[in-house]
């Protein structure tokens, strides 16, 4: 109960920054102060400087809330592309099962970050294309997981019942298949954003993801590799953190819910 307290305090802090701190903070993306440059942590700059003087902390506030929202908008729209995927093949069956089986294990023989560059280098730079990566690299695990659950509901006496009842595919769908379906939806959702976030940070970092000028926890990360020469370790070490932290944060709760929904399943968390 303690690690789940701690994981969803550390989410709470880390979303509730993301939100207010831009709220109460302007942030001038292009300005630069020389004379404050490569300040170590102090109480004006509690995180430091990085090498044209701009406040990190700040920077990484911006950059957490971009992951955030890149994270959860590549989540939602992963999982309802897979999640529809999935239930077409397992409601439909027969031919319309094996084609859309046979896409996925195609989509899934694809390295992901490899194919993820191929997506965002086809526009420029943006969040939008990064999401659109996310989603066209992730989408499968989603399937899987809805195909699953509904060939194992297709077996139970509700729905044969319903079967016999002549209740029409579509009824049997929407009464009986989705709301059996929200739990492993929600789930697989939490557990894509930090795929998601590792994926956009990792486009950044490579100079594919967001434009290079804007608060990218990846974009500042690939900054900091030239200040780390100079001695300059703040300007990697804490966007990194931020980074881990709402991982292992979502991770311990997924867990917790995980195990909560299925006993069975602990410690067969793996993200």
């Amino acid at each position: 109960m303690t690690r789940n307290r701690l994981s969803a305090t550390t989410l709470a802090v880390l979303v509730l920054a993301a939100v207010l701190v831009p709220l109460a903070v302007r942030l001038d993306q292009q300005l630069v102060d020389l004379r404050a440059a490569g300040l170590p942590p102090t109480w004006a700059h509690p995180f430091g400087t990085d090498e044209v003087g701009r406040d990190v902390l700040i920077r990484s506030i911006y950059g957490l809330r971009v992951s955030l929202l890149v994270g959860l908008v590549a989540a939602a729209v992963s999982v309802t592309v897979g999640g529809l995927v999935g239930l077409v093949a397992g409601a439909a069956g027969g031919l319309a099962d094996r084609v859309l089986m046979r896409v996925v294990d195609g989509f899934n023989s694809l390295p992901h970050l490899l194919f993820g560059i191929f997506v965002v280098a086809l526009s420029a730079p943006s969040a939008t294309a990064v999401v659109v990566s996310v989603a066209v690299t992730h989408w499968t695990t989603a399937a899987r997981i809805v195909r699953s659950e509904v060939l194992s509901l297709r077996g139970r006496p509700f729905v044969d019942a319903a079967i016999s009842g002549g209740s029409s595919r579509l009824r049997i769908v929407v009464r009986h298949f989705l709301p059996n379906l929200a739990p492993q939806l929600l789930l697989a959702a939490v557990l894509m954003i930090p795929h998601a976030i590792w994926h956009e940070t990792a486009l950044s970092f490579l100079g594919l993801g967001l434009p290079a000028h804007l608060a990218s926890l990846g974009n500042m990360i690939n900054d900091g590799q030239r200040s780390l020469l100079a001695g300059d370790w703040w300007s990697s070490l804490f966007p990194g953190l931020l980074i881990l932290l709402p991982t292992l944060a979502v991770s311990g709760l997924a867990q917790y819910v995980r195990d909560r929904a299925n006993p069975r399943w602990r410690s067969e968390l793996a993200l």
